[in-house]
């Protein structure tokens, strides 16, 4: 996990990290304190998305460079390749996290939410309202109350749909309060291009894999498109469309009653076997052995 002295820290080493998750999948995991995480790692980087809520105390810290600081009802977003250090917090301190992989993520990722996204993107610090958290928190609770009661669960897509409306719920509270912006002359080139390739991103995630397509739509070159996504969260623009796909893919596969061929016409391939080696490239396992590997049907 070492890589220049800085410690890399992905999705499946957060059970390894800290061991008192309140709910873990092995794609999503939640807690509700990081004051027992042995130093808090002095320096590390994130290879995942996350979300932090104060619920009391304050919390600073440093990401790529900048430090942020969050007092009681604020909240923070984390975007994967992010190096944290100087993590201080106050005695009283306690939050809820929310840690996902980035596939995950972005299968929660819709048109609605696209202003929201940009928006946490470019200000990961946002102030929320005490019944905003009271909100959260209740969802939260709602997950350890399922995990302490496993007679009055109903699987992992039952969890799974608490879960998008924790995220669905979180990003409106954030969404509320910016300004409607139906004006793109207003927008800098790179943000309009962004903006404009995300909202596709969200209409046509089911079929359309080329990076060249979007540009092409965009009337930008593929290289010029690539060079926005890095600039607005150190992505390109393949590693987007992937994510939002291998999300959407992982979603039908496990939480949707579908046959393989169908999911593989769904989301746009010709044939099943081009469907079932690009869901070994992204998830290391053919269609069915992902199914097998994660209880489908239990």
């Amino acid at each position: 996990m070492q890589q220049k002295n800085i410690t890399q820290l992905d999705i499946t080493d957060v059970p390894q990290v800290y061991h008192n998750l309140k709910y873990n999948d092995g794609e999503i995991y939640f807690a509700d304190n990081i004051t027992s995480i042995p130093g808090l790692m002095k320096q590390f980087k994130v290879n995942f998305i996350a979300y932090v809520i104060v619920t009391r105390g304050r919390l600073s810290l440093d990401m790529n460079g900048v430090t942020h600081q969050l007092d009681t009802n604020n909240s923070l977003f984390v975007d994967r390749k992010i190096v944290i250090e100087n993590v201080k917090h106050t005695e009283n301190f306690s939050c809820i996290i929310c840690a996902m992989s980035t596939d995950v993520g972005f299968g929660f990722f819709n048109k609605g939410l696209v202003q929201s996204i940009m928006h946490i993107m470019a200000n990961p610090v946002i102030k929320l309202t005490q019944d905003e958290v009271d909100l959260m928190i209740k969802y939260h609770d709602l997950l350890v109350f399922k995990m302490d009661h496993p007679e009055m669960n109903f699987g992992r897509e039952t969890m799974r749909d608490i879960i998008r409306c924790f995220a669905y719920d979180l990003l409106a509270n954030i969404n509320k309060d910016l300004e409607p912006d139906n004006d793109d002359d207003m927008l800098r080139q790179g943000d309009r291009i962004f903006r404009r390739f995300m909202l596709l991103l969200s209409e046509n995630s089911n079929v359309n894999r080329s990076v060249k397509s979007y540009a092409d739509e965009l009337c930008v070159s593929p290289k010029y498109l690539t060079s926005v996504c890095r600039r607005h969260g150190d992505y390109t623009a393949s590693e987007i469309i992937a994510n939002a796909i291998v999300g959407r893919i992982k979603q039908l596969l496990l939480y949707s009653d579908m046959s393989i061929k169908e999911i593989a016409t769904e989301m746009g391939f010709d044939n099943l076997s081009f469907f079932g080696k690009y869901v070994r490239k992204h998830l290391g396992l053919s269609p069915n052995n992902y199914r097998k590997a994660n209880n489908y049907g239990k």
